[in-house]
């Protein structure tokens, strides 16, 4: 997706280029396009020139919404995991904290969007900000 938002809007990217730059087998990399182009998140381009295009903006496509279509809600234990469950789940200490922790994750990645990626500013450190001090006064 990385490289497919880096080629927005003019530059349909061919498949064999992402697989090169990423170093993932084309027949991995078509059925991962695939699932993402059926759930309406690229399009591809037929004929010369073609390739995999986003059909949003990359500001608009939050890395949530990719894993939620590749990989299903985040489940960091495999009780938190819809499709497996968990029959201790009623009476399981840390089940509260791994849904939490699951959530937390979910939520920031919710807000990183391939823009994000794509321009950098998401490993730009923020600025520190100037804290004034008081001095205390001495009594």
């Amino acid at each position: 997706m990385f490289e497919i938002a880096r080629g927005y809007p003019e530059k349909p990217v061919p498949i064999k280029e992402i697989a090169e730059k990423q170093a993932v087998s084309v027949s991995y990399l078509e059925q991962i396009l695939n699932r993402l182009k059926n759930r309406g998140i690229i399009k591809s381009v037929k004929g010369p020139g073609g390739g995999y295009i986003l059909s949003r903006k990359p500001q608009d496509i939050s890395i949530s919404d990719i894993l939620r279509e590749l990989e299903g809600p985040v489940a960091i234990t495999s009780c938190l995991n819809p499709e497996e469950g968990c029959v201790r789940v009623e009476g399981c200490v840390t089940y509260a904290l791994w849904k939490s922790l699951g959530d937390k994750i979910e939520g920031f990645l919710g807000t990183v969007t391939l823009r994000d990626l794509v321009s950098g500013t998401l490993l730009e450190k923020p600025k520190a900000k100037s804290i004034k001090l008081r001095a205390k006064k001495s009594l």
